[in-house]
Protein backbone atom coordinates (compact mmCIF):
# COMPACT_ATOMS: atom_id res chain seq x y z
CA UNK A 1 0.00 0.00 0.00
CA UNK A 2 3.10 2.71 0.97
CA UNK A 3 4.50 2.16 -2.62
CA UNK A 4 0.74 2.95 -4.52
CA UNK A 5 0.56 5.71 -1.98
CA UNK A 6 4.46 7.54 -2.73
CA UNK A 7 3.36 6.97 -6.48
CA UNK A 8 -0.21 8.47 -6.27
CA UNK A 9 1.43 11.55 -4.52
CA UNK A 10 4.32 11.86 -7.20
CA UNK A 11 1.64 11.76 -9.90
CA UNK A 12 -0.57 14.51 -7.59
CA UNK A 13 2.75 17.18 -7.68
CA UNK A 14 3.00 16.30 -11.77
CA UNK A 15 -0.39 17.19 -12.31
CA UNK A 16 -0.48 19.75 -10.24
CA UNK A 17 2.56 21.82 -11.28
CA UNK A 18 2.58 20.55 -14.88
CA UNK A 19 -0.82 18.57 -16.39
CA UNK A 20 -3.78 20.97 -14.56
CA UNK A 21 -4.22 24.65 -16.04
CA UNK A 22 -4.41 27.64 -13.69
CA UNK A 23 -7.44 28.71 -12.44
CA UNK A 24 -9.25 31.72 -13.72
CA UNK A 25 -9.34 35.05 -11.32
CA UNK A 26 -6.23 33.96 -9.36
CA UNK A 27 -3.03 36.00 -9.31
CA UNK A 28 -0.25 34.33 -11.26
CA UNK A 29 0.70 30.50 -10.30
CA UNK A 30 -0.85 31.26 -6.74
CA UNK A 31 -4.29 28.67 -7.63
CA UNK A 32 -2.22 25.86 -7.80
CA UNK A 33 -1.68 26.12 -3.73
CA UNK A 34 -4.80 24.77 -3.36
CA UNK A 35 -4.03 21.22 -4.61
CA UNK A 36 -2.07 20.96 -0.75
CA UNK A 37 -3.80 23.80 1.22
CA UNK A 38 -6.81 22.18 0.87
CA UNK A 39 -6.28 18.71 1.16
CA UNK A 40 -3.88 19.65 4.31
CA UNK A 41 -6.86 21.26 5.89
CA UNK A 42 -8.84 18.68 5.41
CA UNK A 43 -6.37 15.44 7.13
CA UNK A 44 -6.23 17.86 10.15
CA UNK A 45 -10.14 17.99 10.38
CA UNK A 46 -9.82 14.30 10.19
CA UNK A 47 -7.52 13.87 12.70
CA UNK A 48 -9.00 15.98 14.96
CA UNK A 49 -12.38 14.10 14.65
CA UNK A 50 -9.85 10.53 14.67
CA UNK A 51 -9.04 12.08 18.36
CA UNK A 52 -12.22 12.86 19.62
CA UNK A 53 -13.53 9.16 18.82
CA UNK A 54 -10.43 7.69 20.08
CA UNK A 55 -11.03 9.77 23.29
CA UNK A 56 -14.61 8.52 23.73
CA UNK A 57 -13.87 5.04 23.18
CA UNK A 58 -11.25 5.44 25.80
CA UNK A 59 -13.45 7.09 28.32
CA UNK A 60 -15.90 4.07 27.40
CA UNK A 61 -13.91 1.32 28.12
CA UNK A 62 -10.48 2.91 29.91
CA UNK A 63 -8.07 1.04 27.21
CA UNK A 64 -4.96 3.22 27.15
CA UNK A 65 -4.77 1.67 23.52
CA UNK A 66 -7.36 4.53 22.76
CA UNK A 67 -5.57 6.87 24.29
CA UNK A 68 -2.27 6.59 22.76
CA UNK A 69 -4.24 6.84 19.44
CA UNK A 70 -5.73 9.76 20.38
CA UNK A 71 -2.24 11.52 21.12
CA UNK A 72 -1.21 10.22 17.55
CA UNK A 73 -4.14 12.25 16.54
CA UNK A 74 -3.66 15.34 17.52
CA UNK A 75 -0.23 15.55 16.57
CA UNK A 76 -0.65 14.52 13.42
CA UNK A 77 -3.40 17.17 13.09
CA UNK A 78 -1.44 20.24 14.79
CA UNK A 79 1.34 19.22 11.75
CA UNK A 80 -1.24 18.92 9.05
CA UNK A 81 -3.10 22.23 10.53
CA UNK A 82 0.38 23.92 10.85
CA UNK A 83 1.34 23.15 6.97
CA UNK A 84 -2.59 24.36 5.86
CA UNK A 85 -1.76 27.87 7.46
CA UNK A 86 1.67 28.59 6.40
CA UNK A 87 0.51 27.29 2.64
CA UNK A 88 -2.79 29.58 3.72
CA UNK A 89 -0.63 32.50 4.20
CA UNK A 90 1.92 32.14 1.24
CA UNK A 91 -2.07 32.03 -0.45
CA UNK A 92 -3.10 35.43 1.05
CA UNK A 93 0.41 37.27 0.30
CA UNK A 94 -0.04 36.80 -3.30
CA UNK A 95 -3.80 37.01 -3.69
CA UNK A 96 -4.78 39.68 -0.78
CA UNK A 97 -1.80 41.36 -0.19
CA UNK A 98 -0.65 40.47 3.08
CA UNK A 99 0.40 37.26 5.20
CA UNK A 100 -2.85 38.18 7.57
CA UNK A 101 -5.47 39.56 6.61
CA UNK A 102 -8.17 38.61 9.52
CA UNK A 103 -9.63 36.44 7.57
CA UNK A 104 -12.28 33.82 9.32
CA UNK A 105 -10.88 30.90 8.33
CA UNK A 106 -7.55 32.30 9.25
CA UNK A 107 -8.87 32.90 12.30
CA UNK A 108 -10.70 29.57 12.60
CA UNK A 109 -8.00 27.38 12.24
CA UNK A 110 -5.30 29.59 14.21
CA UNK A 111 -7.86 28.90 17.18
CA UNK A 112 -7.48 25.20 16.63
CA UNK A 113 -4.18 25.29 16.76
CA UNK A 114 -4.10 26.96 20.45
CA UNK A 115 -6.98 24.53 21.41
CA UNK A 116 -4.66 21.14 20.84
CA UNK A 117 -1.84 22.40 21.40
CA UNK A 118 -2.88 23.02 24.79
CA UNK A 119 -4.24 19.28 24.58
CA UNK A 120 -0.27 18.47 24.30
CA UNK A 121 0.15 20.78 26.80
CA UNK A 122 -2.21 19.45 29.30
CA UNK A 123 -0.56 15.83 28.87
CA UNK A 124 2.72 16.81 29.45
CA UNK A 125 2.15 18.64 32.95
CA UNK A 126 0.19 15.34 34.35
CA UNK A 127 2.76 12.23 35.22
CA UNK A 128 0.30 9.42 36.26
CA UNK A 129 -1.09 8.28 32.79
CA UNK A 130 -4.41 6.63 34.08
CA UNK A 131 -4.99 10.23 35.14
CA UNK A 132 -3.61 11.64 32.10
CA UNK A 133 -5.47 9.61 29.60
CA UNK A 134 -8.99 10.25 31.34
CA UNK A 135 -7.93 14.64 31.28
CA UNK A 136 -6.90 14.26 27.80
CA UNK A 137 -9.69 12.03 27.04
CA UNK A 138 -12.45 14.88 28.20
CA UNK A 139 -10.73 18.03 26.87
CA UNK A 140 -10.32 16.51 23.95
CA UNK A 141 -14.11 15.58 23.46
CA UNK A 142 -14.74 19.22 24.27
CA UNK A 143 -12.44 20.36 21.37
CA UNK A 144 -14.36 17.69 18.97
CA UNK A 145 -17.79 19.55 20.09
CA UNK A 146 -16.47 22.43 19.33
CA UNK A 147 -13.79 22.00 16.51
CA UNK A 148 -17.13 21.69 13.72
CA UNK A 149 -17.80 25.33 14.83
CA UNK A 150 -14.49 26.57 13.71
CA UNK A 151 -14.29 25.00 10.68
CA UNK A 152 -17.67 25.01 9.33
CA UNK A 153 -19.55 27.49 10.67
CA UNK A 154 -17.68 30.21 12.06
CA UNK A 155 -16.12 30.77 8.13
CA UNK A 156 -19.19 30.45 6.71
CA UNK A 157 -21.22 32.96 9.30
CA UNK A 158 -18.70 36.16 8.47
CA UNK A 159 -17.80 37.73 5.00
CA UNK A 160 -14.54 35.94 4.37
CA UNK A 161 -12.41 36.73 1.10
CA UNK A 162 -11.38 32.68 0.72
CA UNK A 163 -12.74 31.18 -2.60
CA UNK A 164 -15.15 28.29 -2.00
CA UNK A 165 -15.18 26.79 -5.53
CA UNK A 166 -16.41 23.28 -4.44
CA UNK A 167 -18.49 24.56 -1.65
CA UNK A 168 -20.61 27.25 -1.78
CA UNK A 169 -23.57 28.47 -1.15
CA UNK A 170 -24.48 28.47 -5.21
CA UNK A 171 -24.55 24.66 -4.57
CA UNK A 172 -21.97 24.58 -7.50
CA UNK A 173 -18.64 22.57 -8.47
CA UNK A 174 -16.70 26.03 -9.99
CA UNK A 175 -13.74 23.91 -11.03
CA UNK A 176 -12.47 23.21 -14.32
CA UNK A 177 -12.21 19.60 -15.70
CA UNK A 178 -8.41 18.77 -15.41
CA UNK A 179 -8.21 21.31 -12.24
CA UNK A 180 -11.27 19.29 -10.49
CA UNK A 181 -9.32 15.47 -11.20
CA UNK A 182 -6.11 16.90 -9.67
CA UNK A 183 -7.62 18.43 -6.74
CA UNK A 184 -9.74 15.01 -5.77
CA UNK A 185 -6.53 12.86 -6.58
CA UNK A 186 -4.62 15.02 -4.09
CA UNK A 187 -7.45 14.54 -1.23
CA UNK A 188 -7.47 10.90 -2.40
CA UNK A 189 -3.26 10.77 -2.29
CA UNK A 190 -3.03 12.87 1.48
CA UNK A 191 -5.84 11.06 2.92
CA UNK A 192 -3.61 7.59 2.24
CA UNK A 193 -0.42 9.55 3.07
CA UNK A 194 -2.16 10.38 6.48
CA UNK A 195 -3.66 6.69 6.55
CA UNK A 196 0.23 5.31 6.80
CA UNK A 197 2.10 8.29 8.58
CA UNK A 198 -1.24 7.55 11.61
CA UNK A 199 -0.70 3.63 11.79
CA UNK A 200 3.05 3.89 11.58
CA UNK A 201 3.26 6.22 14.73
CA UNK A 202 0.98 4.55 16.27
CA UNK A 203 2.54 1.21 15.91
CA UNK A 204 5.47 3.05 16.86
CA UNK A 205 3.54 3.92 20.24
CA UNK A 206 2.71 1.09 20.82
CA UNK A 207 6.65 -0.45 20.77
CA UNK A 208 7.22 2.17 23.34
CA UNK A 209 4.57 1.15 25.45
CA UNK A 210 5.59 -2.18 25.57
CA UNK A 211 9.38 -1.35 26.16
CA UNK A 212 8.32 0.67 29.35
CA UNK A 213 6.42 -1.43 30.53
CA UNK A 214 8.90 -4.63 30.50
CA UNK A 215 11.99 -2.05 31.57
Amino acid sequence: MSIVVYVWILLCLAAAFVWSPTAAHFIGQSSRIVFFHVPMAWIATLAFLLSGWHSLRYLNTRNLTHDRKAKVAVRQGLLFALLATVTGSIFAKVMWGAFWNWDPREISITMLLFIYAAYLVLRSAVDDPVRRAHLAAVYACFAFVAMPFFVFIIPRVYFSLHPDTLLNARGKIEMQGRILATFLGSLAGFTGLFTLLYRLECRLEEILYAEGESA
